[in-house]
């Protein structure tokens, strides 16, 4: 991020890729940045413009197997998001998306689909539907913590090397292994729905922390942060 620009923050293919509220997440990095005095700029990328490479951090959502398909093939084409990576830009992919940026992942019936290959994971199909929520401890090296969510895949993914997983499972199926998602670099990839950054603002300032390339000062959280507490108690595992 230029000290003179705005926080630039880039949610791609909303009308392919926003089925589970996902589009909460570019909300929540807005509010975020702006209770910092930091200014930000939101660019909404349909699937037929092309992915600009100039921004901090992207954003892409969950949705159905044919929009999933077809949100795969349009960033293959376009190339805009590997560049825009290769530049230094922070990503988080949710679900569908984060199924997107593997090797592989599952097709309407199960059949294997090419995906971008930002980062070496690989998707499938699971036996049976995650329904519910999902919570995890966060990989220790991220210093966020532990992270909730509701989950609604059949998702199982494998990750490749070099790849860590977000979280280690507490309740909940995510990667299908025990564990919850995926980083490498300044990527996340997560199943976690709610949206994702409202029920972990912890993680969305790891984001933005990236994207500044400085510490965040900090925000008055407590009273969410008392509510969150009472919610993970409520379903991890007595």
């Amino acid at each position: 991020m230029q000290s003179d620009s705005a926080l630039r923050l880039v949610w791609i293919y909303p009308d392919l890729l926003s089925t589970y509220g996902d589009q909460g997440n570019v909300l929540v990095l807005e509010q975020r940045a702006q209770r910092r005095g930091i200014p930000v700029e939101t660019v909404h990328v349909r699937s037929a413009d092309p992915v600009p490479e100039g921004g901090d951090i992207y954003l892409i959502g969950g949705g159905e197997d044919r929009p999933q398909i077809l949100a795969a093939e349009r960033l293959r084409r376009d190339g805009g998001l590997h560049r825009a990576v290769a530049r230094g830009a922070a990503l988080l992919a949710v679900c569908a998306g984060y199924q997107i940026m593997g090797t592989t992942f599952g097709g309407e019936e199960g059949q294997p689909v090419v995906g971008i290959g930002l980062i070496d994971i690989a998707s499938g199909r699971g036996e049976g539907r995650a329904v519910g929520e999902l919570a995890g401890e966060a990989d220790p090296a991220l210093g966020i913590p532990t992270l909730t969510g509701f989950e609604n895949h059949m998702g199982v993914t494998r990750l490749g090397a070099g790849v860590r997983p977000l979280a280690r499972t507490a309740i909940g199926t995510g990667n299908g292994d025990g564990t919850e998602g995926c980083h490498i670099g300044r990527i996340v990839g997560t199943y976690l729905h709610g949206p994702a950054l409202a029920r972990n603002p912890g993680l969305a300032d790891l984001l933005l922390g990236w994207a500044v390339g400085a510490q965040l000062p900090p925000i008055d959280d407590t009273w969410f942060e008392r509510l969150r507490q009472e919610r993970l108690a409520a379903v991890l595992p007595r």
